[in-house]
């Protein structure tokens, strides 16, 4: 109990801090515009009321989702295959090393013209930022699993079905898991910055409409917040997943 008490109050301290400066700030200067800390949790609790907060998180969250699933479906399969196919690997990884440090928000005037303005442009975009990195970590992951498991598996028969299950997926998977926390980091920045230019729903939209109906600064840092808060849980929850003894032994029993 003190252990977790231990690791919890320095980030809550430095939270305070950083409220509490956030506020005299605002006061001395007396800024007409820049919200307080209680004008932002008075514009929170506005959005609470009337149901719009959840909708534009609800709408967030379904775009990641949908965009990160596809990439996961495609990039975990072809990475063990590029892992496991030498020829397939120095083929296709100088592409995906090429296209993996182009930032997604570059691919946005293409997402548009391709997919419009509608809910295909931020799923495509978030596969592109999903995609790279579990491709590249899944491929990695294999390539670093230790030849005498590989050989052993050989010598006794084990078929390669058996194989892929029981030594090398469980031998990749912290890898995969890696990949999936960058990828999934990524697309949440991503979604945000889609739904800016190109949406009427989402966390980036209620950035730029409250911006824009009125200068409505408490709701813009109000969805920043929130927007930081689910990345944190997001990031506390794939480390979690690390943190699986299923994920830690690596190898399968």
């Amino acid at each position: 109990m003190m252990d977790r008490l231990n690791r919890i109050w320095p980030p809550l301290l430095v939270l305070t801090a950083i409220v509490a400066i956030w506020w005299i700030v605002v006061v001395q200067t007396e800024s007409v515009i820049f919200p307080t800390p209680l004008q932002v949790v008075t514009g929170t609790m506005e959005l609470v009321d009337d149901g719009t907060l959840w909708e534009h998180i609800a709408a967030s969250l379904g775009r990641v989702a949908t965009g990160f699933l596809l990439a996961l479906l495609c990039a975990v399969p072809l990475g063990l295959w590029m892992g496991r196919v030498d020829a397939a690997y120095r083929t296709l990884n100088p592409v995906f090393q090429i296209l993996r440090p182009i930032s997604p928000i570059a691919w946005i005037p293409i997402a548009i013209l391709w997919f419009g303005v509608g809910d295909m442009s931020p799923i495509f975009l978030i596969f592109l930022a999903s995609v790279f990195p579990m491709i590249v970590q899944t491929a990695a992951g294999v390539h670093t699993i230790d030849a005498r498991y590989l050989r052993a598996a050989e010598n006794f028969g084990v078929s390669r079905a058996r194989l892929f299950r029981q030594v090398i997926v469980p031998a990749v998977l912290p890898e995969v898991l890696t990949g999936m926390r960058i990828g999934l980091g990524v697309a949440w920045l991503v979604v945000v910055a889609a739904e800016m230019i190109a949406l009427r729903s989402g966390l980036g939209y209620l950035i730029m409409d409250s911006r824009n109906a009125g200068n409505r600064y408490d709701l813009v840092v109000a969805a920043m917040i929130i927007i930081g808060l689910i990345g944190l849980g997001i990031d506390a929850l794939m480390r979690r997943l690390e943190g699986l003894k299923q994920v830690r032994w690596r190898y399968g029993r």
